[in-house]
């Protein structure tokens, strides 16, 4: 499946998925990365991946759907069937969204629907969470709203701060990220109202093991599969 990838910054889960996909345990082709920020750091790791690159600061186009539009003309050029949310920081517009509608996918920092938006770990530290963590879903034009793919929840001790929680969850997100899009290579999802339904599939699962060690401690769902 040929996917293209949006992000405004460091890229980490990008890389995720290039070190997936350099495992054999990806089924996908990387056929473009995207960025409204030039200097984003995640470019660089799509160059050296050899990876073709579009960018463009969103701040020289006359409003939101005039950039959305241009992503869109490279993205159809591409080839790619599947868009990929990596860190993108802008909300996208309806116009966009049509044009591949249930063909975005997204990953955010918390379980959803709690803490929709930016700063869901800080957000959910101040509110005293004991469980967070993050959720891969559909994109739809209401913010961070889409039905959820797969969800990592992980315990939030109450001294920790939150740049050590956030750590935490982008394991799990480069973990649960790269399933979630294997499992649509595989044509293993369908979307029944708002409830994901995958396909069984012999693959062993790779059961999650906490421990006594509260950094270690998560829980996932559905289990992710052998290679993830």
């Amino acid at each position: 499946m040929k996917i293209a990838i949006l992000l405004s910054g460091s890229g980490s889960n990008l890389q995720a998925f290039i070190d997936k996909q350099r495992e054999g345990n990806l089924d996908v082709e990387i056929v473009l990365a995207l960025s409204n920020n030039p200097d984003a750091y995640g470019l660089k790791r799509a160059r050296n991946a050899g990876i073709p690159v579009w960018t463009e600061d969103h701040r020289s186009y006359p409003g939101r759907e005039e950039f959305d539009q241009a992503m869109l003309a490279a993205i159809k050029e591409s080839g790619a069937e599947l868009i990929v949310l990596a860190g993108y920081m802008r909300l996208l517009s309806a116009c966009f969204i049509k044009a591949f509608e249930g063909r975005i996918v997204n990953i955010h920092p918390s379980l959803l629907p709690s803490f929709p938006g930016t700063g869901a770990a800080a957000a959910a530290g101040n509110y005293g969470v004991k469980l967070t963590g993050c959720t891969v879903h559909f994109v739809e034009e209401q913010l961070d709203s889409g039905p959820v793919i797969i969800q990592a929840a992980l315990p939030v001790p109450a001294s920790e701060e939150t740049e050590q929680t956030l750590e935490r969850i982008h394991k799990l997100e480069h973990r649960i990220y790269p399933q979630a899009v294997q499992w649509l290579a595989e044509g293993r999802i369908e979307v029944r109202g708002r409830q994901v339904v995958l396909t069984e599939s012999s693959r062993p699962k790779a059961f999650p093991c906490p421990n006594n060690d509260l950094s270690s401690q998560w829980l996932v769902y559905p289990l992710l599969e052998e290679g993830f």
